[in-house]
C-alpha cells in the first residue's frame, strides 16, 4: 500500500503545482498562495469534522511545526524563482527535500532489498532532470551574455537561486519528517493542524510584505484554479502521511517526491508545451525506478 499512497501523493502533488502554476501566469505567485492555501485548509477542516474522527494532542505540535515549516519552503521557493533560475531552484530544492529525510530513514536504521536502493538511486537522479527547465535564447540574449557585466549578473542570479533552493528542500524535507512524525497519532487532524500553520506562515508573510491576492482582472478562471490547487494539495498531504504510515518511511518519501513528473506531463498534455530531451529522460528514468521499488 505505501506504493500506492505515495503515486497518489506524487499525482495530487504534481496537479496541484501544475494548477497553481498556471494560474501564476496570470497573477503574481505570492498572490495566488493567498487564496490556495486558505483553501485547502478550509477543505481539510471541513473534512476532518465531517468525518468525526477523535482529535489526539499528542502529534499534532508535530503538525502545526509540519505546517509552519511547509509554509516557509512555499515562501523560498517562489521567491527563488523571482530571484534566480528555474532550472537551479527546482531540482535542487526537490534533491534537499527527497534526500533529507531518506538519510535520517537510513540513520534511523531503515534497509531493504537491493533492488529497493536502486530503484530509490534512480528515482533521485529523475527527479531531478525532469525538475529541470531550460530558458529561452534568443539573438539578443546571446549577444548580452558576452557582456561581462551580465556574466556577473548571472553568476549572481544563480548563487541566490542556489541558496533559496537549498532553503526551500530544506523546508520541505523538514515537512516530510515532521508529517511523518505527526502521523503517528491519525491522519485527517494532523494534515489539518498542519495546513492551518502553513496558511498561518503564509498569511504573516504576506502581511509583512504587503501581498494582496490576485483581484478582480485575474478572472475567475484563476481563482478556480488557485482554490483547486489547494484543495489537491491538502488531498496530496493525506496520501502521504497514509503512505508514511503504511511502510517504509524513505520509500514513502521517494516516490512522493515524483510529483514534478506529473507537472511536467500536464503541461505537455494541456498546455501543449514542450518538454526538453533531459525532461523525457527523468520521465523514463522514473518510470525505471517505480518499476525496480515496487518489484
Amino acid at each position: 500500500m505505501v506504493i500506492a499512497f505515495a503515486l497518489a501523493a506524487a499525482v495530487l502533488y504534481g496537479s496541484a503545482d501544475f494548477l497553481g502554476g498556471a494560474a501564476s501566469r496570470r497573477a503574481r505567485a505570492h498572490s495566488v498562495l493567498l487564496i490556495s492555501a486558505p483553501a485547502g485548509a478550509a477543505a481539510m477542516i471541513a473534512v476532518a469534522v465531517l468525518a468525526g474522527g477523535p482529535f489526539q494532542s499528542a502529534g499534532m505540535s508535530w503538525a502545526l511545526a509540519a505546517g509552519v515549516a511547509g509554509g516557509g519552503g512555499l515562501i523560498a521557493f517562489y521567491a527563488g524563482l523571482a530571484a534566480g533560475p528555474m532550472s537551479v531552484v527546482a531540482p535542487v530544492s526537490a534533491l534537499v527535500s527527497t534526500v533529507l529525510p531518506v538519510g535520517v530513514a537510513l540513520a534511523a536504521g531503515e534497509r531493504t532489498g537491493p533492488a529497493v536502493y536502486a530503484g530509490a538511486a534512480v528515482c533521485l537522479v529523475a527527479i531531478v532532470l525532469v525538475s529541470m527547465e531550460g530558458r529561452p535564447r534568443t539573438a539578443a540574449a546571446d549577444g548580452a551574455a558576452a557582456a561581462p557585466g551580465h556574466q556577473r549578473a548571472r553568476r549572481h542570479a544563480i548563487a541566490r537561486g542556489l541558496g533559496y533552493g537549498v532553503a526551500a528542500g530544506l523546508a520541505f524535507g523538514i515537512f516530510l519528517l515532521f508529517m511523518r512524525n505527526a502521523g503517528t497519532s491519525g491522519v485527517l487532524w494532523p494534515v489539518c493542524v498542519a495546513r492551518v500553520g502553513g496558511t498561518a506562515t503564509i498569511l504573516a508573510a504576506a502581511a509583512w510584505l504587503g501581498t494582496r491576492p490576485p483581484g478582480r482582472g485575474a478572472g475567475r478562471w484563476v481563482l478556480g484554479a488557485a482554490v483547486a490547487a489547494g484543495v489537491l494539495d491538502a488531498t496530496a498531504n493525506v496520501c502521504y502521511v497514509l503512505a508514511a504510515r503504511a511502510g517504509l518511511f524513505g520509500m514513502a518519501v521517494v516516490i512522493t517526491s515524483l510529483y514534478p513528473g506529473i507537472t511536467v506531463l500536464l503541461a505537455r498534455v494541456m498546455l501543449g508545451e514542450r518538454m526538453r530531451a533531459v525532461q523525457r529522460i527523468g520521465l523514463v528514468l522514473a518510470a525505471a525506478g517505480v518499476a525496480l521499488v515496487t518489484f
